[in-house]
C-alpha cells in the first residue's frame, strides 16, 4: 500500500477510481499552537474518526472531530493545531470538481472556478459514522469490491452534505467559540461523566447559558454530542478481536456493559458484538 510517512503524519492509499480518492491519515501528535499555514491542491472532505484537533481560516475555528465532516478547499490558507494531547486520525476524500458540484447543495458551495465549501464543517448524524467506519475497515483490509466502496463513499457524501442529516447553525462569532471550547474539554477525556456545572465551570458560563448556545450552533443536546463522541470512538476500537468489551465500556464513560450495548444498538443498529462479528466475517479470506 503506497504511504507518504513523516515524523507527524502517515497518509496511506485505501483506494483510487475516477469517481473518488480516499486516504487514511494518521496524525502522530502535533502543535498546540497553530502551526504554519498550509493549502490543499485540491477541495476533499474529510472525516475524523479518532481524535480531535482544531483548524484556522482566517478568524474562523472548527473543531475538528467525529461528529463532524471537515472541509479543506483548493487553495484556501489553513493551519492546524492540536489543543488536546493524542493521535487523531481521518478518513480523507478526494472527488471530481463535477461531482462535488452534482452531490453538494447549491447553498454550500461558493462560486470560485474550482468548487469549494463556503463553511468550514458540518455535523454528520450516527448512520454516517458507521458508514466511515464500516469503508474504513473494508478498504483497510481489502475485502471490499471497489464498486461497493465507490457506491457506500457516495452515500456517505449524501448523507453528510444533504440537509436531513445535517444541522446548519444560526449563532453569533462568539457562541461558535464557547462550543468548541466545550468540544475540546469533552474529547479531552471521554470517560469522564461530566455534569453541567462541571463543565460551565470550565468553561465560565451558567449551565442555562451553556445548554442554550451548544444546542442553537450543534443542533444536538450537549450530552447527546457527548455519547456520539464516545460511540465513535467505540466505532474505531470495537472490531480488535482481543479488546475486552466490558473494558472498553468502562473506558468511554458507559457505566456498565449493557449501557453501552443499548446505546450502540441505538445509534447503529447492530450491538458491538454484532459489529465485530460482521467485520471479522468481511475481513475472513
Amino acid at each position: 500500500m503506497p504511504q507518504a510517512d513523516t515524523n507527524e503524519l502517515t497518509v496511506s492509499a485505501s483506494l483510487d477510481t475516477a469517481s473518488v480518492s480516499v486516504r487514511n491519515m494518521v496524525c502522530h501528535g502535533g502543535c498546540a499552537h497553530r502551526g504554519p499555514e498550509e493549502c490543499a491542491a485540491s477541495t476533499y472532505l474529510v472525516f475524523p474518526y479518532r481524535g480531535v484537533y482544531v483548524r484556522h481560516v482566517g478568524r474562523d475555528q472548527a473543531v475538528a472531530d467525529a461528529n463532524h465532516v471537515v472541509f479543506f478547499n483548493a487553495d484556501e490558507g489553513y493551519r492546524i493545531a492540536h489543543p488536546v494531547q493524542g493521535s487523531d486520525a481521518s478518513l480523507s476524500l478526494q472527488l471530481p470538481p463535477a461531482l462535488i458540484e452534482e452531490l453538494a447543495p447549491a447553498a454550500l458551495l461558493n462560486r470560485q472556478p474550482n468548487p469549494g465549501f463556503r463553511i468550514q464543517h458540518r455535523r454528520i448524524d450516527t448512520d454516517a459514522q458507521a458508514l466511515v467506519a464500516a469503508l474504513r475497515h473494508g478498504l483497510e483490509h481489502g475485502t471490499m469490491e471497489p464498486m461497493e466502496a465507490e457506491t457506500l463513499l457516495l452515500d456517505l457524501v449524501r448523507r453528510s452534505l444533504g440537509p436531513r442529516s445535517t444541522h446548519a447553525a444560526q449563532a453569533t462569532e462568539g457562541q461558535h467559540r464557547l462550543a468548541n471550547r466545550v468540544k475540546l474539554l469533552l474529547a479531552s477525556d471521554l470517560s469522564r461523566r461530566w455534569s453541567l456545572s462541571e463543565v460551565g465551570a470550565e468553561i465560565g458560563a451558567s449551565p442555562v447559558y451553556l445548554t442554550q448556545v451548544f444546542q442553537r450552533v450543534e443542533g444536538i443536546p450537549l450530552y447527546r454530542y457527548q455519547l456520539r463522541l464516545r460511540l465513535a470512538r467505540a466505532l474505531d476500537l470495537v472490531a480488535r478481536p482481543d479488546l475486552d468489551l466490558s473494558a472498553l465500556a468502562a473506558d468511554l464513560g458507559f457505566s456498565s456493559h449493557s449501557h453501552f450495548t443499548a446505546a450502540f444498538r441505538q445509534a447503529y443498529g447492530r450491538t458491538p458484538a454484532d459489529f465485530r462479528r460482521e467485520t471479522r466475517r468481511r475481513d475472513a479470506p
